[in-house]
């Protein structure tokens, strides 16, 4: 790990900017769109239907090529490694931040395939934010759509996860370690 990479998940820890939020205890998790009704576009162009995800749990990342948060990539690739069984990883790129995703679909997908290995599902370049966010992201970051969580992410790596049946459980801003042990118990959860 990078010294640099290390002090950006120490200042994270320090200011709170590790730490998940998860669903209530109790609050139905009334959703009026269902996570299984998208279909997304790959980086490579083909079309990903998310209800073949349906019993196994999704984790969504924001992600950028040109940030300190960027060696979660190799974090992200042994989650994949891993959990691959009962843990899909789907990688939004997104230039929200600070233009620290400036590349082309084929550019990104190169530059994950040969810095970091990347064999989880990365999808085209999307907005995560703003007035053109896009569909799967209004659905994460809008209670009225996925029953309980209104937070958008606030930069590059934050992580949504959605369980076996396809339900919002869990969102992780950009400090958390996808190996963090927060992280880890999710996964594992029944």
């Amino acid at each position: 790990m990078s010294i640099k990479y290390s002090l950006i998940l120490f200042f994270s820890s320090l200011f709170g900017l590790n730490k998940e939020q998860v669903k209530p205890a109790g609050v139905s998790a009334v959703q009026k769109d269902s996570f299984y009704q998208f279909k997304v576009k790959a980086l490579n162009g083909q079309e990903v239907d998310f209800s073949t995800f349906k019993g196994k749990k999704v984790m969504i990342v924001n992600t950028a090529s040109k940030c300190g948060f960027t060696p979660q990539y190799k974090e992200l690739q042994q989650l994949h490694e891993k959990y691959k069984d009962k843990l899909v990883i789907i990688g939004f790129p997104a230039n929200d931040f600070k233009n620290q995703e400036p590349g082309t679909n084929k550019e990104i997908q190169e530059f994950c395939q040969l810095n970091y290995g990347v064999t989880f599902q990365m999808m085209e370049k999307v907005q995560v934010t703003g007035k053109d966010k896009h569909p799967v992201y209004q659905w994460l970051t809008d209670k009225n759509q996925n029953g309980w969580n209104d937070k958008e992410p606030t930069w590059n790596f934050c992580k949504y996860l959605i369980n076996e049946q396809g339900e919002l459980t869990h969102f992780f801003p950009q400090g958390a370690s996808p190996l963090s042990e927060e992280i880890i118990r999710a996964i594992e959860s029944k």
